[in-house]
């Protein structure tokens, strides 16, 4: 089974699943380590070993293109909702997560579902995403992962701003396939001297963002998702 990720750039979608005992609950930390980029939305997910975010080497999901090329999470949460014995806990965590910021949040974990999976558009980008795919759960203390970007390959990347949405572009959030895209998600490799994207500004080298996962005590948990600069 696979799932992929899709994104609305406010979007908060929170769906918890029914679990047995031996619940957990976890506090993740995303920092944004690029230095001109912002990630879209996160979408969140434990799960278990049967399923994944993407293959390498292989074509996206359309779920997972509607995060790549616009930051919408509707699609790939509704797909992923549809393997309930796979999937733990699921929700969007909402704004954009700008340079050098973090976002801490909480999700659930289960021993049927030990994984974590995250992933969020890049902006300014043509079909790019910041995706830790199935990350191990830490059964105490923290586990940190260094996350990269990856192009989903639905879109060719000629970095205009006609065809990158959000705030600094404003233009259309996806595109219709054509023989000009990759057509296989790859690991990225950035923002090139072309378009309208400066590289020196807006380009990056892998790991785009550290992410911290904390195996909380019964006592600690229903904190509020927090941003810091």
């Amino acid at each position: 089974m696979t799932f992929r990720l899709p994104i609305t750039l406010a979007l908060l979608i929170s769906t918890n699943l029914i679990f047995a005992e031996g619940m957990k609950q976890y506090e993740v930390s995303v920092t944004n380590i690029t230095k001109g980029q912002t990630f879209t939305p996160l979408l969140v997910a434990t799960h278990s070993d049967a399923a994944s975010l993407f293959t390498l080497g292989q074509p996206a999901s359309d779920s997972l293109a509607l995060l790549a090329e616009a930051g919408n999470t509707d699609a790939l949460t509704a797909e992923i909702l549809n393997f309930p014995n796979e999937i733990g806990h699921v929700k969007t965590i909402p704004g954009l997560l700008g340079p050098g910021e973090t976002v801490s949040f909480e999700i659930k974990g289960h021993h049927k579902h030990y994984m974590l999976t995250v992933a969020a558009m890049l902006l300014p980008s043509n079909d790019t995403f910041i995706a830790l795919s199935s990350a191990g759960l830490p059964n105490k203390g923290s586990a940190s992962y260094m996350a990269r970007a990856y192009d989903a390959g639905t879109e060719a990347n000629d970095q205009l701003c006609i065809h990158i949405p959000g705030p600094l572009c404003g233009g259309e959030a996806d595109s219709a396939t054509s023989d000009t895209d990759e057509g296989y998600v790859y690991v990225s490799n950035g923002i090139h001297d072309m378009g309208d994207l400066d590289p020196a500004t807006y380009g990056w080298h892998n790991p785009i963002a550290l992410i911290t996962i904390k195996a909380m005590h019964k006592n600690e948990g229903k904190k509020q998702e927090t941003h810091k600069h």
